[in-house]
């Protein structure tokens, strides 16, 4: 998990392009989701995270967006 408050935008841009983050997150909500989801992209630079994989995510305790990974979503929703 990285917090974007503590990376620079060059760093940021070579963690993604090596693959090692891969989804992003919102660290007061527990949401995760694709680094392209329009949601993820408005929230504040202080909530968000960056995950390398949705296990990575999920052993933290978060959950799939309901936006961007809708069928991931309703899955979890299903187990609660």
């Amino acid at each position: 998990m990285t917090k974007h408050n503590e990376i620079d935008a060059f760093g940021l841009k070579n963690l993604i392009h090596q693959g090692l983050i891969n989804l992003g997150g919102n660290q007061k909500l527990k949401i995760y989701g694709d680094l392209h989801c329009s949601t993820g992209k408005r929230m504040k630079k202080e909530n968000r995270i960056f995950f390398y994989s949705e296990q990575e995510a999920e052993m933290l305790g978060y959950r799939p967006c309901g936006h961007c990974m809708n069928k991931k979503y309703k899955i979890w929703k299903g187990r609660q």
